[in-house]
């Protein structure tokens, strides 16, 4: 699935690429935020292609925040003993003049790490307002963050921002149904939190999650589970989006695929061809979000395949752009 993923993480999927089309969307919009202190692309799964640009990188988080670094205590002045001297030293290494061309890069980008740590945990620092629940879930709790990052948006200096989470194990080859069983409400009670806080801060029309996955998966079984596939669902979360419905064609009778709109789209056992392309799907978030329609090209190289730019409709017709 190694290559599955770079492809949805590139929209590239005809030869290797190492840069994003978040890190692309990146490239062209960073400048909106007022502070570049902090990469408008915020990651809580480490590093990743999907936000990685020219020249924006994505600001590696945890669910607990901003990590510093390893042994530096910034109020090392009020404390004692060895994290005092690792602290000290560290801020009389950063504070010389280097004359190695290697050295002066590696000062500045420690000094840089330093500066956004400290900017990113004091704009963070407090709860969301109003204190919504959050599962106890990885998942919920990173989301917890991202809704506390929103919060800190002003202070951050950030009018655009994308946020990349990871929530894995969904390989169901065996009881499928057990396993989606207990892992769907996990994702539901943590999107449903989310969407809650984002509500208390008056954010909801203003943020939108959206669901990408690697592969999808056969609609037939192969005794207790599923196999891999193509085309599948994705879903959509946001006070903009125009929700409650279905885009695409939605196999309602394998049985008789003619008359449920799927037609020749099913290759055998509910392994079926998309319908709408990943392409446009990514170019309505990035018209949300900012991105000028001329412009759609450099972010999603594919995508005049499947959506004319003079066109005065959407892509697909989930988001208003």
């Amino acid at each position: 699935t190694g290559d599955q993923l770079e492809q949805w993480q590139t929209s590239i999927p005809h030869s290797r690429s190492g840069i994003g089309w978040g890190g692309r969307m990146a490239d062209l919009l960073h400048d909106l935020n007022s502070n570049q202190g902090v990469s408008m692309n915020v990651s809580l799964a480490g590093s990743n292609v999907f936000q990685t640009g020219n020249s924006v990188f994505e600001y590696a988080i945890t669910q607990d925040g901003a990590t510093a670094l390893n042994s530096y205590e910034k109020e090392y002045a009020f404390t004692f003993g060895l994290e005092q001297v690792r602290s000290a030293a560290v801020d009389g290494m950063l504070a010389q003049e280097y004359g190695n061309l290697l050295m002066q890069s590696f000062g500045r980008s420690e000094r840089k790490a330093l500066d956004a740590y400290d900017l990113f945990s004091s704009a963070t620092a407090n709860d969301v307002p109003n204190g919504p629940s959050f599962p106890a879930s990885t998942l919920g709790q990173q989301l917890r963050m991202v809704a506390k990052t929103v919060a800190g948006r002003d202070a951050l200096g950030m009018k655009r921002q994308t946020f990349f989470l990871n929530f894995g194990g969904w390989d169901h080859h065996d009881e499928v149904l057990t396993n989606t069983a207990e892992m769907l409400p996990v994702v539901s009670q943590a999107v449903s939190a989310f969407y809650t806080a984002l509500e208390q801060l008056g954010m909801q029309n203003q943020v939108t999650v959206f669901l990408a996955s690697d592969f999808g998966r056969t609609l037939s079984s192969n005794g207790r589970g599923s196999d891999h596939a193509w085309g599948g669902n994705m879903f959509v979360v946001g006070g903009a989006v125009n929700g409650q419905r279905i885009f695409g064609h939605y196999p309602t009778d394998l049985e008789h695929p003619q008359q449920s709109g799927i037609g020749d789209l099913d290759t055998g056992r509910g392994r079926l061809i998309p319908s709408v392309s990943v392409d446009a799907y990514f170019a309505e978030l990035a018209l949300w979000l900012g991105v000028p329609k001329s412009q759609l090209p450099q972010v999603l190289p594919n995508i005049t395949n499947f959506y004319s730019l003079s066109s005065g409709a959407a892509p697909i017709g989930f988001l208003p752009v």
